[in-house]
C-alpha cells in the first residue's frame, strides 16, 4: 500500500483554530439589522439574541463609522426582558461606544420597531432600560408618545448644583435637567444667536466640564413664540446632531421653569417634537421615528468585528 498519500495529508492538515472556528460561526449565523431614524437622528437596531457576538466598545465605534461601518448616531440593542410586565429590554448606545441611560429618539425608535416585528400587538405597554421604566402609547404607524417620567432638577449628574439646577458652564448660564440621562439647557437671547454658535466648537468642553462627573447632554435654546421653543443639540458621546428627545426633553422643561407655556412645540434642525411637561415636572414625549432599510453585514466585515 502506498503510504506516501497518507503521509502528505498528515504534513498539511491541521485542527482548525478558535479563530476558524469563530469564522466559521459568523459565517453561518450572519448578523442581521435595521436602520431607523427619528428627526435624522439615526440608530441601527439589532435584537440581542441574534448578535454572533457582545457588542463592545471598539466593535459599536466601527458599526457606527459612517465610512467603514453602517454609519450612525448609537446602536439599539433589543432583548427579553429579566422582569415580568415588560415586552422588551432596550440598551442604548452612543456612536464613540459608551451607553446611554435613555435617548428620546432611540426609545421611540425601538417602540415602533417592537409593535412592527410582532414583539407586542398592544399600543400601550412598557419597557426596560438602563434609566428605568418608559411606557409609551403607539399613535399611529410611525407616531407615538413617551412617558418619560418625572424630569428632575437635581442628580449625581450635576453633584455641585443647587436645589434649582441653574449653574454656569464656559461662559453659559444652564438649567440642569435630568430626564433618564443628564441635560444642560442653556437659554439664548433669539434665533440670530442660536444659530450663529459653532457648536462642534463649544460643546466638547461642556460635555467633559468638571461639574458633570457623567458627561452631560446640551441643548442651546430660544423661545419664538408662546409655547414654541427652537432648540439645537450637543450630544453626549455622539456630538451635534439633528435632534435629540431627551435634548428637547431638557430645553422644554427648562422652558416650563422659566414660566413658559406647556405642551412645548420643540424646533429642532431635523423637525418638531411635541414636550407636555406639567406642574410636577412629569413629561410625555411626543414624535415620529420610521425605518430606513433592513440589512446584513457582511462576512468580512464580521471577520474584522469578530477581532476588535
Amino acid at each position: 500500500m502506498n503510504q506516501e498519500p497518507q503521509r502528505a495529508w498528515r504534513a498539511t492538515s491541521r485542527l482548525p483554530s478558535a479563530r476558524d472556528v469563530l469564522r466559521i460561526l459568523l459565517a453561518c449565523a450572519g448578523m442581521r439589522f435595521e436602520k431607523w431614524q427619528a428627526l435624522g437622528n439615526d440608530y441601527v437596531i439589532v435584537e440581542r439574541h441574534g448578535l454572533p457576538f457582545a457588542l463592545t466598545p471598539a466593535r459599536i465605534r466601527r458599526l457606527c463609522d459612517r465610512h467603514a461601518g453602517i454609519g450612525a448616531d448609537g446602536i439599539l440593542q433589543l432583548e427579553a426582558p429579566d422582569e415580568p410586565g415588560y415586552v422588551a429590554r432596550l440598551r442604548i448606545f452612543n456612536a464613540d461606544g459608551s451607553e446611554a441611560e435613555l435617548s428620546g429618539n432611540g426609545a421611540r425608535e425601538a417602540i415602533l420597531y417592537l409593535r412592527a416585528r410582532g414583539w407586542t400587538d398592544s399600543d400601550h405597554f412598557s419597557i426596560q432600560t438602563v434609566a428605568g421604566e418608559i411606557r409609551p402609547s403607539i399613535t399611529s404607524p410611525t407616531t407615538c408618545t413617551v412617558n418619560m417620567g418625572r424630569a428632575k432638577t437635581r442628580s449625581d449628574a450635576f453633584p455641585g448644583g443647587g436645589a434649582d439646577g441653574t449653574g454656569a458652564v464656559a461662559g453659559f448660564r444652564f438649567q440642569h435637567v435630568h430626564v433618564g440621562n443628564p441635560q444642560c439647557a442653556i437659554r439664548v437671547a433669539d434665533e440670530a444667536t442660536l444659530d450663529a454658535l459653532d457648536l462642534p466648537a463649544i460643546g466638547p468642553a461642556i460635555e467633559r466640564a468638571e461639574l458633570f462627573p457623567q458627561r452631560t447632554n446640551v441643548s442651546w435654546w430660544c423661545e419664538l413664540a408662546p409655547g414654541v421653543i427652537r432648540a439645537r443639540i450637543y450630544e453626549r458621546g455622539v456630538g451635534e446632531t439633528r435632534s435629540s428627545g431627551t435634548g428637547a426633553t431638557g430645553a422644554a422643561v427648562a422652558h416650563a421653569l422659566r414660566g413658559g407655556d406647556s405642551p412645548v412645540t420643540v424646533r429642532l434642525d431635523g423637525g418638531e417634537l411635541i414636550v407636555d411637561v406639567d406642574e410636577a415636572l412629569h413629561v410625555d414625549l411626543s414624535g415620529w421615528a420610521v425605518a430606513v432599510y433592513a440589512g446584513e453585514l457582511a462576512p468580512g466585515l464580521l471577520d474584522e468585528l469578530a477581532v476588535l
